[in-house]
């Protein structure tokens, strides 16, 4: 499936990263009975929302709020690119054998999150400000890290 038109068909970019383990945020892991450390679903999207942070951050975007819950969802991170004001949706994955994370972000998520988005611009009184939907995809590569993909305008 080619990226660009699984997000409605309009123009996206997308970055692709690498993030060194010692420029991580360790996740919290869990051991399991003789089989190594496993992470658990919830701790898996933690870590990868940390090490989107501090990407976001290194790419100088100011950090508005984490977690915004409004109408039983929530949208991962708001943060100011420049004058653009973006929501990230933040997806992880151990590997891409079920799909890339990104494809996880359908139609009606997208939906949701822009419920949601209407929702913070209305409580904070942004009505007439420029945004754009991101989505921040991780997969864990053994060894190396997180394999980071920025997609800006993603939906």
């Amino acid at each position: 499936m080619e990226f660009a038109s699984y997000f409605s068909g309009q123009e996206s970019s997308a970055e692709n990263v690498i993030f060194k383990k010692n420029r991580v945020i360790k996740p919290r892991e869990n051991q399991t009975g003789g089989e190594g450390i496993q992470l658990t679903p919830h701790a898996l999207g933690k870590s990868g929302e940390k090490v989107a942070l501090r990407y976001l951050e290194d790419k100088k975007y100011k950090i508005v709020a984490k977690n915004f819950r409004l109408f039983r969802g929530e949208i991962d991170i708001v943060a100011y690119d420049k004058r653009t004001l973006v929501f990230v949706e933040v997806k992880t994955r151990k590997s891409a054998d079920f799909g890339l994370p990104e494809e996880s972000v359908t139609l009606s998520k997208q939906k949701q999150i822009k419920r949601i988005a209407q929702g913070f611009l209305t409580k904070n009184n942004l009505y007439e400000k420029e945004c754009r939907f991101d989505v921040i995809s991780l997969t864990i590569d053994e060894g190396k890290g997180y394999s980071i993909r920025h997609i800006k305008n993603a939906f």
